[in-house]
């Protein structure tokens, strides 16, 4: 029996022996390099810098002549400023004006490009207008107040700055549309998305930014500074992809940089912000591919966020591939 007793402990022995030999036998050196295999490295994160404006533009601009000196003005004469419209459809109608120095909206056909108006229901990334003598139509608009903005835009999306090329009208809907469905131009381009949490994505065509979100619109006074969000926004590939401008529109606010009390401070991807004191567009280089948010705030001398309908701190989400 003694001998069967021994049998059976043996293999055990046998297996703690080589599981103490195996641990006394490991290295400093080796401990070291597992525990350098098993750490996690924080993601390495590349800082944006400005950069001029890409030499693309620049030729652009030359080839333009004097229309990059245009005052161009605009005026919505549909909806009408404070109007109750019945029906979800909202027509659309603006007029041109001003100091044009040739500046017209209209498409190349080749380039896909071109001068255009950006057109902004609400709080929603903007569409662009090319055609001002084709209808213009915003179809299954909510029931509610809505606000629509517009300004004149160069075919690479910066905005004209002059007096009177921004216009901004308020109205309201009654018998407003299906909300389990977007609110769609007469093209099909989304202008704001479904509201109902069943609605698929096939109901969100595609279109130029995908970036659209739950409209923020809250009550605005047209009496205080106001931030309009233009650019960046949706898709960037090849020569547009880097560097990428970040371009607004001011109502009501100087700027710090030309005598006021207010900046513009930008967020990428939840990183340290960074400032403009100019009511100008800048350039930033350096984006990695893959998608990025993107945040403009208005902010006062104190570094707070100047309230005005939930407008004057807008994010979009874009993306970059290469």
């Amino acid at each position: 029996m003694q001998n069967t007793l021994n049998q059976r402990l043996a293999p055990i022995l046998v297996c703690l022996v080589s599981l103490l030999a195996f641990s006394n036998c490991t290295t400093p050196t080796e401990n070291a390099n597992t525990t350098a295999t098993t750490t996690v490295s924080p993601p390495v994160v590349k800082e944006l810098t400005v950069a001029p404006r890409p030499p693309r533009i620049e030729e652009m601009m030359r080839q333009r002549g004097e229309q990059d000196q245009a005052k161009p003005g605009l005026r919505v004469s549909s909806p009408a400023n404070k109007a109750t419209i019945n029906g979800s459809t909202v027509e659309v109608k603006l007029a041109l004006s001003g100091d044009l120095k040739g500046y017209q909206p209209g498409k190349d056909p080749q380039t896909g490009t071109g001068n255009h108006i950006h057109v902004i229901l609400d709080n929603q990334p903007y569409e662009a207008y090319y055609s001002l003598d084709q209808p213009f139509e915003l179809r299954n608009v909510a029931e509610g107040k809505h606000t629509l903005r517009v300004f004149p835009s160069r075919p690479w999306h910066e905005s004209y700055k002059n007096e009177g090329a921004f216009q901004i009208v308020e109205f309201t809907v009654k018998g407003g549309g299906d909300s389990s469905k977007p609110t769609t131009t007469n093209t099909g381009r989304v202008m704001a998305p479904a509201q109902s949490p069943t609605a698929t994505a096939s109901l969100s065509p595609a279109r130029e930014g995908k970036d659209v979100g739950n409209s923020t619109a809250g009550e605005v006074d047209l009496t205080k500074p106001l931030l309009t969000y233009s650019r960046p926004k949706g898709d960037y590939k090849d020569a547009d992809a880097d560097p990428i401008m970040i371009d607004f529109w001011l109502l009501n606010a100087k700027m710090q940089g030309d005598g006021g009390e207010y900046r513009v401070r930008y967020t990428i991807d939840g990183m340290p912000p960074g400032y403009l004191d100019k009511w100008e567009p800048i350039w930033l280089s350096g984006w990695t591919a893959g998608k990025h948010s993107v945040k403009l705030e208005l902010v006062d001398r104190n570094g707070n966020v100047v309230e005005n309908g939930g407008y004057n701190s807008t994010a979009r989400e874009i993306n970059i591939t290469r």
